[in-house]
């Protein structure tokens, strides 16, 4: 086999790789397997889009090859050129200008569909920062009621069937938030508000990725919406909300109580979280991280990931009983959380160890020096073993 032979083959068999890849089934951000409205809609422009450009890229590849093979170079002499013919070129600059204008029509159509939000029955904010998601769910009528507001990170949950209003943006640059199976791409840009329109036919899990790049951890930047029956999303919101309970004296998780409040607290908020003195302990990430923010660990254990979605907090046992369950049981086993037998402690310990080493976070002097001194994610806190026991064991009680 000539050697051109042998690239020709290798191409082929990397095409036909790639166009299986392409179809995979199982793929958790397919935008080819719709589960809500809006992403239906782009799917059927998507369809109809790729149909003609399919249809234009054959005819194109189809001439130019039988260009290439009919006028091959036999060693005869170079032909006379001459000008072309006006009939053909006007005829090749007016067929795409049409076929350009009937694929515009359609596609502003649906980009003008696709930005209504009048409709929406509940609101909720989505903030992104290098490198996670803050989503809270501010005081309202819709969503069913929300008397208190109510802040997470990494996951959203709604009620399936509900049409929901996101409101998003940026606390440092810009970030793209995407959920291919619900909805398309919407960046969040700071200091400005973007909305979006979001429905997920029914309950299950759907998985996002940040699609601008914004720093070194863009890639581990994730992000889920869980969509529950009404009953479930009823119970995820009392849940959220119910008063903060102390670990029992004497615990481990009491210790770990202690070694959150100096260790974890000038960042984290635990909502209702008191001191020994009685006194409310109120997070400060405005006075020690770059974004001044982090994540609420309020539920830290009704969630199943945490830094910024990028790790599960489930365990490779105990993941597919959530992830994989039928529509009509997803809600109930999410609404579970995160028990110590199911715990994926290995990846929460190495996280607590040193998260700079396992998420890359800016956190090197050089970068301290263009950020005041403050980190722009989580910095190295060299807690001890013990401490990272007793942390688990906290925070295994968040829930």
């Amino acid at each position: 086999m000539t050697p051109r032979a042998r690239i020709a083959r290798l191409s082929a068999v990397a095409m036909l790789a790639a166009v299986v890849a392409g179809c995979a089934q199982d793929a958790p951000q397919d935008t080819w397997q719709p589960a809500g409205s809006n992403a239906r809609q782009i799917n059927d422009l998507d369809i109809w889009v790729f149909s003609i450009a399919g249809i234009v890229g054959v005819a194109v590849f189809s001439v130019l090859g039988f260009a290439v093979w009919k006028y091959r170079d036999r060693g005869q002499p170079i032909p006379e050129q001459t000008h072309g013919k006006p009939a053909l070129e006007i005829g090749l600059t007016i067929l795409p200008a049409l076929i350009l204008i009937g694929i515009a029509i359609p596609t502003v159509g649906t980009i003008m569909d696709l930005n209504k939000t009048d409709d929406t029955e509940c609101i909720i904010n989505v903030t992104g920062q290098q490198w996670w998601w803050e989503v809270d769910y501010p005081v309202q009528d819709g969503c069913g009621g929300i008397e208190e507001p109510i802040v997470t990170s990494g996951q959203m949950v709604i009620e399936a069937g509900s049409k929901v209003l996101v409101r998003g943006t940026s606390r440092d640059v810009i970030h793209s938030w995407w959920i291919p199976r619900l909805n398309g791409k919407r960046d969040m840009v700071p200091g400005r508000i973007h909305t979006v329109r979001l429905e997920a036919d029914e309950p299950g899990i759907y998985a996002g990725q940040c699609t601008e790049f914004c720093g070194l951890s863009h890639a581990n930047m994730r992000m889920e919406v869980i969509a529950m029956e009404p009953d479930d999303f009823a119970a995820w919101k009392a849940n959220q909300l119910e008063a903060y309970a102390s670990p029992d004296e004497g615990t481990l998780a009491a210790e770990g109580e202690a070694t959150f409040i100096t260790q974890c607290s000038r960042c984290h908020q635990v909502d209702g979280l008191t001191d020994s003195g009685g006194e409310l302990v109120v997070a400060r990430p405005d006075q020690n991280v770059w974004s001044g923010a982090a994540p609420n660990l309020t539920n830290f254990m009704t969630r199943n990931t945490f830094a910024g979605a990028t790790w599960n907090l489930l365990s490779n046992e105990c993941w597919p009983d959530v992830w994989e369950a039928d529509s009509s049981e997803v809600g109930a086993a999410y609404l579970e959380g995160v028990s110590d037998s199911c715990l994926n402690e290995v990846e929460l310990r190495e996280w607590l160890r040193n998260a700079p080493a396992k998420k890359p976070m800016y956190t090197d002097p050089e970068s301290l020096e263009e950020t005041d001194g403050l980190p722009r994610g989580m910095p190295y806190l060299a807690l001890s073993e013990d401490q990272i026991d007793q942390l688990i064991a906290y925070l295994l009680e968040r829930k």
